[in-house]
């Protein structure tokens, strides 16, 4: 890395980037890593690993140009900090717990670390990149540790409810500034029931766009052997072969 970017011999595209042009490839190969885990691409996974690593050692090495730090700086940075939240393995504390009680260790943990850093409010922390859906989760989470949480998810599939109903309203009015905000209502609420459900909402969704794009293929596939494609369709035609790809599924 340090060849890419030498301002004499290095390549133009490397020498020219900076933090914020590098992130979204630093999020982009994080999402691969995760697609290569979710479709069991065990022989894929060590070089989307590598394209991962490669984006800490990008931005240890812009960091280091600037002076602030190095990649050994890094490494040292999660070492200690995996030392400070398992006191039960390199510490003194007993090994005698249950993960449920090492997961409240951790947030106990992490909770002194986000007061030494000066942040006071229960939200503080939460980073403004993550994916909308997991954010969100983390967000009701922290709510939920100081008592602002429903008691059970019967009631959000009731606020699930009051949302939709507020959704349709802000449609008819032809707001549509007002349309959005109550669309990201009712996706937050659902963010919130599966958080009660103990769902991981990224996961479901990712579960669900699997599922559409194998049954999608299936109506592609069935249409290819009668010489056709979907646009030589219609939607009467597809939505039956879509039914059929379900039951094929369920069979």
């Amino acid at each position: 890395m340090a060849a890419l970017r030498d301002p004499q011999s290095g390549c133009p595209w490397d020498i020219e980037q900076d933090f914020a042009s590098i992130a979204p490839y630093t999020i982009e190969e994080a999402h691969e890593v995760a697609d290569a885990i979710a479709r069991e691409a065990w022989d894929e996974l060590p070089g989307e690993l590598g394209d991962l690593l490669l984006q800490v050692v990008f931005h240890a090495r812009m960091a280091e140009e600037a002076g602030m730090f190095g990649f050994s700086d890094v490494v040292q940075s999660v070492t200690d900090k995996m030392i400070d939240r398992h006191p039960h393995i390199f510490g003194s504390e007993s090994r005698d717990k249950t993960a449920e009680q090492q997961v409240r260790d951790w947030e106990a943990i992490k909770a002194r670390e986000r007061a030494a850093k000066a942040e006071q409010g229960v939200l503080d922390g939460v980073a403004l990149g993550l994916p909308a859906l997991t954010r969100a989760v983390k967000l009701q989470n922290r709510a939920a540790r100081v008592g602002f949480d429903w008691p059970d998810a019967t009631e959000v599939l009731d606020k699930i409810a009051e949302e939709t109903r507020e959704l349709v309203t802000a449609r008819d009015s032809g707001d549509h500034a007002h349309l959005t905000e109550e669309f990201g209502d009712l996706m937050f609420v659902m963010a919130n029931l599966a958080r009660h459900l103990k769902i991981d909402p990224e996961e479901a969704l990712r579960l669900a766009n699997a599922k559409f794009t194998r049954r999608f293929r299936a109506i592609e596939s069935a249409l290819a052997l009668q010489g056709r494609r979907p646009e030589d369709s219609d939607l009467a035609e597809m939505d039956r072969l879509w039914n059929e790809a379900k039951a094929a599924e369920r069979a």
